[in-house]
């Protein structure tokens, strides 16, 4: 584990330890004139911790409020989970990079290496679920909007379940075989282009759902009792574009940084873009702490519950 390369999601074919941490840092200053930006750990941390404790927050509104307990918001759970995982994942990181510094833990051993794998593991397990749950999430919403009426028989609890239990083993079982087979290019191929594929999907999506939604509009906007809906069922698509926007914004240059740490590592011009990697590391934790912002502002149903959550924990009353 170092801090100039994202873990061995990067390792060379044929590489089985960990590089020195002061052997690339030479390589990179004689192939560069970039300097490595740092973030002081003191502000690392916190942003990791915020965004672990907004995401908790947001469990658990879900789970105390019985109104709540609709698919999109079970959805909006496993974003939630898949945030939490990518700033758990910066934190442990970066703690093991201290232990390393201050000579409690080698780079070569075979508890750090399995302790490696498994942090890149829960990488790719929450890249890979912010991807299908933002996925999920316009699925939903498409169905919201232009099959109002048989939404709730064909979105139930029930499917809502199964979907998110088959997205996360999927995920589960993708993450433990690339952070094992990582320096195979069968591997590193497909995830390099997951990451654009999904996120160009999404977007058809999004752009198929809007041209959609005006010749629907005109359909039912001489119904008064669904004009109402069909602006929430907007309010949510909206919603659902901010989303991926902070997504793409947040974690696009870490996914940047493993394409070309791993196709032109001894490029001066990608080596000095790979100096910055820990700007990079952070913006992943700042969209931890974005999504459950824009939950907040863009959900009344949960910004109250939020309200009587803090409200009781003060008062000591049960709801």
């Amino acid at each position: 584990m170092n801090t100039e390369r994202p873990s061995s999601l990067i390792r060379h074919p044929g590489q089985t330890s960990i590089p020195s941490l002061e052997n690339i840092s030479d390589f990179s200053l004689n192939i560069t004139d970039c300097a490595q930006v740092v973030v002081p750990e003191e502000v690392f941390f916190t942003v990791a911790a915020a965004g672990i404790l907004e995401n908790l927050l947001i469990l658990i509104a879900v789970v105390r409020n019985k109104n709540l307990h609709l698919p999109m918001y079970f959805f909006i759970c496993s974003l939630a989970i898949s945030d939490m995982l990518g700033s758990l994942y910066k934190t442990l990181e970066n703690i093991f990079i201290i232990l390393c510094k201050m000579g409690y833990l080698t780079r070569h051993g075979d508890f750090e290496k399995k302790l490696d794998d498994a942090m890149d593991s829960m990488f790719i397990l929450s890249l890979l679920g912010s991807i299908f749950s933002l996925l999920a999430i316009a699925a939903d919403r498409y169905i919201t909007i232009f099959y109002a009426l048989r939404y709730h028989n064909i979105m139930t609890l029930r499917r809502a379940v199964v979907i998110l239990a088959i997205i996360w083993a999927f995920c589960a079982g993708s993450s433990i075989a690339i952070a094992l087979f990582s320096y195979e290019a069968a591997t590193v191929i497909p995830f390099t282009i997951l990451f654009p594929l999904m996120m160009f999907f999404i977007l058809c999506l999004y752009v198929h759902m809007f041209l959609l939604a005006r010749s629907h509009a005109r359909k039912i906007a001489s119904l008064p009792s669904s004009t109402a809906h069909h602006r929430t069922n907007m309010k949510g698509a909206i919603t659902l574009t901010i989303f991926l926007g902070v997504f793409l914004c947040c974690w696009a240059p870490f996914v940047l940084h493993i394409l070309l740490a791993r196709f032109c590592p001894h490029n001066p011009y990608c080596a000095c873009y790979m100096s910055i990697f820990h700007v990079n590391g952070t913006l992943i934790m700042c969209n931890a702490i974005i999504n459950p912002m824009i939950f907040a502002f863009r959900s009344p149903e949960l910004r109250n519950t939020f309200k009587k959550m803090f409200y009781c924990s003060r008062s000591n009353c049960n709801w």
